[in-house]
């Protein structure tokens, strides 16, 4: 029997909204924006969005159906894998109109296919690989207008609500946890699979993510010159980087502003830190006389012995369970969204903000890498960190408890803050 998010119903309307989705934070942009400069952390705007219509032929198309390729040069344009990053700005691409049309032409051909005859498991699984990486690429590029300056997405409103952190922590017992996915749940990548026995110790961590208004306190702490909070990789990061507050913080007088987009605002003590970096997080924690969580904690707080697939329960995601879904601009207060509170008392641990762990990226026991190899064996160790719970820009059918991001340690443009442990 299938199950909802299996139905072709279900993929078609999924698959047209990520693509929706991407060609609406691309739309307001003129041609000089579309020149963005070489920066280690974007892409070309206009070979990304060719990419991800790319990447959905690659595996929607001519790999679940041995299908011919509609653009012969394609793989030498946008494969990942094998386009070096550097080299993307000096392809002969198409222009945005004649890549639009390009990324039109694929999914008008793999919606025609699914509607047309019986669906094929593989049809469900590579259709659901590539909305899943599209959505992915959708963060990214909100992240990209952030980096460069760029007005808000299209479309969105600022926050409103106004509630402060929870104070405190909750303490578990630990035990014997099952981590990792569970096999028919949903689509899930190979770094997720399969659920294996950990034993957690006893711990006890934060109702809320750090807040803006707490990091402050670090900063004005000179949190950003005692070398004795940070780690020694971390203390050489800051040195290199003369990182001497958060990126896209502004000193005015005597009150702190944050830079969002193209706008400069009040800091607002209430909302959920983000724009910090694994070693930022780690050194804040240093001066808390905290820690960072590590995965096993972090998914067992979310998830319990019951192995709940969302903090709140087994429910899809609602709009009152966490920011999700660009359903506004920025992350909200970190007191906000009660309705998706664990049954313990933890707050927005899926949506807002993404949550540095203290774990390296790694495969689980008996790891075997699926069809996209691409996607998690060649980041694995060092310097990758697993993030988990996702951010505001985060689609909700994307994220999950099993979830695993990874971003190396010093990558300040992802919407990642943390919450933290008792030391």
């Amino acid at each position: 029997m299938e199950r909802p998010w299996q139905t072709t119903e279900y993929l078609v309307t999924a698959l047209k909204d990520t693509r929706g989705r991407t060609l609406e934070l691309v739309s307001d942009l003129n041609d000089e924006q579309l020149r963005v400069p070489l920066l280690p952390i974007i892409n070309p705007i206009v070979w990304e969005i060719g990419h991800v219509g790319w990447f959905q032929e690659r595996w929607a198309l001519r790999h679940a159906r041995s299908e011919a390729p509609i653009l012969e040069c394609g793989d030498s344009l946008w494969d990942s894998a094998a386009v070096a990053h550097d080299t993307r700005w000096d392809l002969h691409l198409p222009t945005r109109e004649g890549t639009i049309g390009y990324m039109t032409r694929v999914l008008n051909r793999v919606v025609d296919g699914l509607e047309s005859r019986p669906v094929t498991d593989a049809d469900r699984y590579f259709c659901w690989l590539a909305i899943m990486h599209e959505d992915m690429h959708g963060e990214a590029l909100t992240y990209t207008r952030q980096t460069l300056g760029f007005t808000p997405p299209p479309g969105k409103g600022q926050p409103t609500t106004v509630a402060p952190a929870l104070h405190g922590d909750v303490e578990f017992r630990g035990g014997t946890f099952l981590l990792g996915a569970r096999p028919g749940e949903s689509f899930v990548f190979d770094n997720e699979k399969w659920e294996h026995p950990v034993e957690v110790p006893p711990f006890a961590m934060a109702r809320s993510a750090v807040t803006q208004g707490a990091f402050a306190e670090f900063v004005d702490d000179r949190g950003y010159s005692r070398q004795e909070l940070w780690s020694d990789e971390g203390w050489q990061w800051r040195q290199r980087a003369q990182a001497c507050h958060p990126v896209y913080w502004i000193k005015n007088g005597d009150r702190w502003h944050v830079r969002m987009f193209d706008l400069t605002v009040p800091l607002d003590p209430d909302v959920t830190i983000i724009h910090v970096n694994w070693y930022e997080a780690d050194a804040y924690c240093r001066w808390a006389k905290r820690r960072l969580p590590n995965e096993a904690e972090w998914e067992f707080a979310a998830a319990g012995s019951s192995k709940r697939q969302f903090p709140w329960g087994d429910d899809a995601p609602q709009p009152a369970h966490g920011h999700l879904d660009f359903r506004t601009i920025g992350c909200t207060s970190a007191g906000a969204f009660d309705a998706g509170d664990t049954p313990e008392g933890l707050r927005q641990m899926i949506g807002n903000a993404w949550e540095w762990t203290s774990d390296d990226f790694g495969p689980y026991p008996g790891f075997v890498r699926d069809p996209y190899k691409e996607y998690s064996e060649p980041w694995f160790g060092p310097p990758y960190k697993v993030l988990r719970g996702g951010c505001w820009a985060t689609r909700s059918r994307l994220i999950r408890n099993t979830w695993r991001n990874f971003y190396t340690k010093d990558r300040r443009d992802v919407f990642a803050g943390f919450r933290t442990c008792r030391s």
